[in-house]
């Protein structure tokens, strides 16, 4: 049970950003079948924004969820995404879009987006956050958060200058809680001391932490309690702080998965603790990209490539050796641009949040694969 917000019934979200897909378009007969798997167990919590899915995430819910159920049997989050605003003027339409987009007439949770130290400041000059303010006065905005990708000397700065956020949704996993670029548990432990409820976003990575090397799924299969997002999804949420774990799912085998042991939460005992420390130390001893697959920067590639399809064939030929990766690597070449075509125009590095260096790492690729 959460213990945050009593209307958060479970401490389980569900992530709207890698919905099942029929070709270029959300599955709405397999998300509403999602849907109502997710409210009869229990859960309620459901995760948007309006660049998921280049916004099919939010029709998808308007369709799936809020048209099928009463408006407070569920909790439903949206976002404030820098890339959707350029003046103050524009946040009032962009919120009264979103709110149309979804069917609702107000967000239980409204987030500022990806906030980082460099993305800071336009929210600030543009007043975001007192807009917000006004928003949640007015009765549209239930609580005001946000989302972070950045330093824990950064979330400290903002939680210090902006006391109206309520919860923070960060970047968290068992390989991100060390990892000197994220910094997961350091600003885990800042949301503490400034007494802000953590969401938890990338529990399995964007999945890679499914995906094991042969050494790692071993240290795992060998604990034969779970499935291995079983092990990282309940690794976040056994932290103190946390009151929410979110998981982007995208099939109904993987919520069932879910479901299973996130129903009955039940903490990671100390064995567990130590395999994962384990596997964690196979995963530092390989280069791997730490690519999430958010997509954030695939919409404005002028050459179409697919980045994150891209570094997922590099680091599946990376753990698997061999040809690992080669298939999915021409599969996506055909139906978009290749890494070697990058002409190294950077709007791909200014829309990661894991601040990758993405025109480098594409030549890796090519000289992988091309």
């Amino acid at each position: 049970m959460n213990n945050f917000f009593p209307e958060i019934r479970k401490n389980f979200g569900f992530g709207c950003m890698r919905l099942p897909k029929l070709e270029d378009q959300v599955d709405l007969t397999r998300f509403a079948r999602m849907a109502d798997l997710f409210m009869e167990r229990g859960f309620n919590y459901f995760d948007t924004a309006r660049p998921y899915l280049g916004g099919q995430s939010e029709t998808a819910l308007r369709e799936c969820l809020v048209s099928r159920y009463p408006r407070e049997s569920f909790v439903l989050t949206n976002k404030l995404s820098f890339t959707f605003f350029d003046q103050e003027a524009d946040i009032r339409p962009l919120f009264a879009s979103q709110l149309e987009a979804c069917g609702v007439e107000y967000f239980d949770f409204y987030l500022m987006h990806a906030m980082s130290g460099a993305r800071y400041d336009k929210y600030v000059n543009c007043r975001a956050f007192d807009i917000a303010r006004e928003l949640k006065a007015e009765g549209k905005i239930r609580h005001i958060g946000m989302s972070f990708h950045d330093t824990p000397e950064v979330l400290d700065r903002i939680l210090t200058e902006q006391p109206c956020i309520e919860a923070v949704q960060i970047q968290f996993n068992y390989l991100d809680a060390y990892s000197p670029s994220v910094q997961g548990m350091a600003c885990l432990e800042v949301c503490r001391r400034h007494g802000k409820p953590a969401i938890i976003m990338e529990p399995v990575k964007g999945g890679n932490l499914m995906n094991l090397p042969e050494e790692a799924a071993a240290i795992l299969d060998s604990l034969k309690g779970g499935s291995y997002a079983s092990y990282a999804i309940r690794y976040a949420a056994s932290q103190e702080g946390v009151m929410m774990v979110l998981s982007g799912m995208s099939s109904e085998e993987q919520m069932a998965d879910n479901l299973g042991f996130m129903e009955n939460f039940r903490p990671l005992e100390a064995k567990e603790y130590e395999a994962i420390a384990k596997v964690r130390g196979v995963f530092d001893r390989m280069d791997l990209i730490p690519c999430t697959a958010c997509s954030y920067c695939t919409d404005g590639c002028p050459m179409k490539i697919n980045i994150p399809a891209m570094f997922s064939s590099l680091n599946s030929r990376t753990m698997f050796g061999g040809e690992n990766g080669r298939s999915g690597f021409e599969s996506n070449v055909e139906k978009g641009g290749r890494p070697s075509g990058c002409i190294g125009c950077g709007q791909c590095e200014a829309a990661c949040p894991q601040h990758l260096e993405i025109r480098r790492l594409l030549k890796r690729v090519s000289a992988a694969f091309e």
